[in-house]
């Protein structure tokens, strides 16, 4: 296990030093758009994925109060063409991760083409950093301004920004789904009573909260190491695991301790079972997604200290600068109404969305309308089955669709 940890932290840092020597020497095939507009060039999701597949579907764009550009995919009709008769519903991925979350596997075991085939009127979020997000009225991706935000901003200004497109656009009430970092996302945006009144409800998979017992050993070292932290103040804004060199890495290593890669996966995530090679493979080559340097912090601080709060600078005076009081603001998730229609889902072997993390949810939650709250535990699933799983339709997706239709 020592050298697992060991291996682990090499591959930490060796990411990292991929974001210190920049794009422009490991990414020689400009996988990384600056631009909006070169985004657009190779067709985006759209046109790579889903009209692939049968579908119609709309590229969309929203620019966020704070200046980001981010963009969104609609399928309004299912596969047969039938335009969509329900209500729109807004998917919501995680960290690493951009839209394809909800199209990786098949059509039949996809929410993003359940829900189309299903009647309802699909969109999905892709935040700030991520491939096709990479837009701003004023900033590149090259300037460490851009990367000045955690999941704060995420749910304060990225979120606010798609629900309100969404709503602006159909002149409904949605549902939403998010995973993992797309559940904190809205959580803490219902902390304060935000959003809610445009949404019918909210089905949180691998919700993320509290987070202090965590069981992931490569997010508790790198919250216990304070890595992040000291990435941050070398100059790295940005935080890219992608790249040939990375993947070609990573083989190496597994290749030296004789450990598969799905099992350095199943360190960082938990031991997933249900999901094929094949998927994973898919997953891959799509990439995974840029953050900002600053959101790892944002999320490590949260591993130590146990809080759920705005992003501590570490300094008084910032702390005041931007919150006027000396310590960040915390999320308190017992102000969530009551009446609030939710969905919660989470696994038995997720090591990032861990059991013990999620009841103490559940307990902020214990005054919830009884019903309006629905609890689904799948105890063999860990965090990345809840959307690449072979089986999720029938065991998470279709009582979900069934929520959905009763709110």
């Amino acid at each position: 296990m020592a050298n697992i940890v060991v291996c682990l932290f090499s591959i930490i840092i060796f990411l990292c030093t991929t974001a210190a020597q920049g794009r422009q020497n490991f990414h020689p095939n400009n996988e990384w758009p600056t631009s909006s507009l070169v985004t657009n060039q190779d067709g985006g999701i759209c046109q790579t994925i889903v009209e692939t597949q049968g579908y119609t579907c709309e590229e969309h764009q929203v620019t966020t109060d704070d200046g980001y550009i981010l963009s969104l995919q609609r399928l309004p009709a299912s596969r047969s063409g039938k335009k969509a008769d329900k209500p729109p519903v807004l998917l919501q991925h995680g960290l690493f991760c951009d839209a394809f979350t909800w199209l990786v596997n098949s059509p039949n075991g996809s929410l993003g083409f359940i829900l189309a085939d299903d009647g309802y009127d699909v969109w999905l979020a892709n935040t700030r950093g991520t491939k096709y997000s990479r837009g701003h009225k004023s900033l590149l991706p090259s300037d460490k301004d851009y990367w000045n935000w955690s999941w704060d901003e995420l749910s304060s200004y990225d979120l606010p920004a798609f629900v309100n497109y969404v709503y602006s656009q159909t002149g409904q009430r949605m549902h939403y789904t998010g995973h993992s970092l797309g559940t904190l996302m809205a959580l803490t945006a219902f902390s304060q009573g935000k959003l809610m009144d445009m949404l019918r409800s909210a089905a949180l998979l691998s919700p993320i909260a509290h987070m202090h017992q965590i069981a992931s050993p490569i997010a508790t070292l790198a919250a216990d190491t304070f890595l992040t932290d000291q990435l941050y103040w070398l100059g790295l804004r940005e935080f890219i695991p992608n790249g040939d060199a990375v993947s070609k890495f990573v083989e190496g290593l597994c290749s030296k301790i004789n450990l598969k890669c799905s099992d350095l996966l199943s360190l960082f995530t938990g031991p997933n079972c249900c999901f094929t090679s094949s998927k994973l493979n898919a997953f891959l080559d799509h990439g995974l997604q840029s953050t900002a340097t600053m959101n790892l912090i944002h999320l490590c601080q949260m591993i130590r200290t146990g809080s759920i709060a705005k992003y501590d600078y570490g300094d008084p005076e910032q702390n005041m600068l931007h919150y006027r009081q000396l310590f960040p603001p915390s999320y308190v998730m017992t102000a969530i109404p009551n009446e609030f229609p939710l969905f919660l889902s989470y696994g038995g072997l997720d090591t990032l969305s861990d059991v013990k993390n999620v009841l103490l949810l559940l307990s902020d939650l214990k005054d919830h309308d009884r019903n309006n709250l629905v609890v689904l535990f799948k105890d063999d699933y860990a965090h990345v089955d809840f959307f690449m799983g072979a089986n999720v339709k029938q065991v998470i997706y279709d009582p979900m669709v069934d929520f959905f239709k009763a709110n």
